[in-house]
This record gives structure tokens, sequence and C-alpha cells, in this order.
């Protein structure tokens, strides 16, 4: 299967601020679940953030509008970032691309039951 790669750039993660905050969908921010935030993707789409530094990978639905930084292109949540090892850094060099939200996914032994694709 072909996917659509959307853009590349930089991504960032959410503070803990943030928990338990309404998101642009209505749901509450939830740091463990993957989930992100884009300016113009629509709500509910999956796309697959790939690190270009490390080459994993992880899958996570849009709930949430943003980012307000300059020159970044995607939020991602904590358990999201953390997939990616994200999160001893500021922000991270990524590709986005779309999937389909029901594309074949594992668990990764390494993170402990993190969600991520074998890509």
């Amino acid at each position: 299967m072909r996917h659509e790669i959307v853009q590349s750039g930089e991504a960032s993660w959410y503070a803990e601020k943030f928990e338990g905050r309404l998101t642009a969908s209505g749901e509450r921010f939830d740091a463990g679940a993957l989930t992100a935030a884009h300016r113009t993707l629509p709500l509910g789409s999956h796309v697959r953030v790939r690190s270009l530094a490390t080459g994993k990978s992880v899958v996570v639905r849009i709930n949430d509008r943003g980012p307000y930084v300059k020159k970044r292109i995607i939020d991602l949540s904590y358990a999201a970032a953390k997939a990616l090892g994200l999160t001893d850094a500021r922000s991270m060099q990524v590709q986005i691309e779309r999937v389909e939200s029901n594309e074949n996914t594992h668990a990764d032994p390494d993170d402990a039951g993190v969600l991520t694709t074998g890509r």
C-alpha cells in the first residue's frame, strides 16, 4: 500500500500542563494516548510520524490544532514522542505521511506496549 507524504519538518511534544484540557476535537488531552496536533490535517485522521534521526515511527490520530511555534509542523503527545525517542530533546526532524486508520500496527516489546509501526 502506498502512503502519501504530507510534510517534513520539525516535531515537538505537548507539555504536562495540557493534560486534561480540551482538544480541538472536544476530547480531553491524554499524554499517554497516541495523538497529535496539526494545523490543517482533518481531525480524526491518522498519520505515521517517522523520525529522520532514529528511523523510528509511530502512528498517531490527529485530535487537536497546532503547533503554534514557527517552523514546527506537528505536536505529539508524550507517548508518541517517547516512541520516537523525542522526549529528551526539544524537537526532532520528522516526516509525516497519511495512513489508513486500520493499518497494521504492533506493540514494540522494547517500548512496553507503546503502539508503533513495523516500518
